[in-house]
């Protein structure tokens, strides 16, 4: 089975970079997830934030107060935006992972499905070989009986 030998190195390391892909893969899931949560836990905050303050311009609404809060509120929208397009960036790398990860395990199997050809080849061959050596022992057992039959009969 030496033949086998080349293919068995070629799925080890197949099998080593797709489980690299697997590790990448969960570390894009976790990442991803940690981004999702922090923006959401800013827009909770921007939510509530703003709540409160509306609920303050009721009883106080000073000018200075007013600018305060716009400031801040930019501020905050803005740190919004940016949490959201880490998020959006993280579920793209999340994608390309699982991408790529789904091409590794195709490689993983692309190459047992052809480890298991080879074997089979090799089992087909090995047969028709075993055959082809009884083919001809029996030949030649029915030829020598042949020629024992008329060394015989002369």
């Amino acid at each position: 089975m030496s033949i086998l030998q080349p293919l068995m190195s070629l799925l080890g390391q197949v099998e080593r970079e797709r489980d690299d892909l697997a590790l990448a893969c969960q570390r894009a899931a976790q990442t991803q997830q940690t981004a999702a949560a922090q923006a959401q836990q800013l827009l909770t905050y921007r939510r509530d934030y703003e709540q409160r303050w509306a609920h303050q311009f009721r009883t106080d609404g000073r000018m200075e107060l007013v600018n305060c809060y716009r400031g801040f509120m930019e501020r905050l929208t803005q740190a919004v935006d940016q949490q959201c397009a880490v998020a959006a960036r993280a579920d793209a790398e999340l994608e390309n992972a699982r991408l790529a990860l789904r091409e590794g395990e195709m490689r993983v199997a692309s190459v047992r499905k052809l480890i298991e050809r080879r074997v089979a080849e090799a089992h087909t061959t090995a047969q028709r070989r075993e055959q082809k050596a009884c083919d001809e022992f029996a030949s030649r057992a029915a030829w020598n009986r042949a020629a024992a039959g008329l060394a015989g009969a002369a």
